[in-house]
């Protein structure tokens, strides 16, 4: 298993830094280098508990498709986004917020297994848990950019 933790300082409030990080909107915006769409389930606004959404994205020159769902909410201080299918073993992604002030303090826990055992273990080792890292970065600096944006 692989874990990334992020931590993402942003001077905006916990309710803004919460709704940026749940809308489709957004998501699309911080992938565009990989062609993301949002293809079924939920495709547009922000994402509530129970829904799902399936994104379909170029990774690695090969076309992927991942279904997450909203497993756990507790607007606005942290919601769970499980993987239901795609190409992982298994993929958890918690968002947690923290007031500081009218600031926030957004951390990332993203947790996930490859499948193919041993070999999926090394890709993780090698690659793919760097590029896993580097995708969330680039998320995470996207919702910062537009939620210290003025409004």
């Amino acid at each position: 298993m692989t874990v990334i933790e992020l931590a993402t300082h942003i001077n905006a409030p916990l309710e803004r830094c919460f709704d940026l990080s749940r809308s489709i909107e957004l998501h699309l915006e911080s992938t565009k280098q990989t062609g993301e769409k949002a293809i079924a389930g939920r495709t547009s606004g922000l994402m509530e508990l129970a829904e799902t959404v399936t994104w379909s994205a170029r990774h690695f020159f090969i076309r992927q498709t991942l279904t997450s769902k909203i497993t756990e909410f507790n607007y606005p201080y942290n919601f769970t986004d499980e993987m239901v299918a795609g190409p992982f073993k298994w993929m958890r992604h918690e968002h947690l917020f923290y007031p500081i002030g009218n600031q926030t303090l957004m951390k990332d826990l993203f947790m996930f297994e490859s499948p193919f055992g041993i070999f999926g273990e090394l890709a993780n080792s090698l690659f793919l848990g760097r590029y896993m890292q580097y995708f969330l970065l680039k998320r995470n600096q996207t919702i910062k950019k537009i939620a210290e944006s003025p409004l």
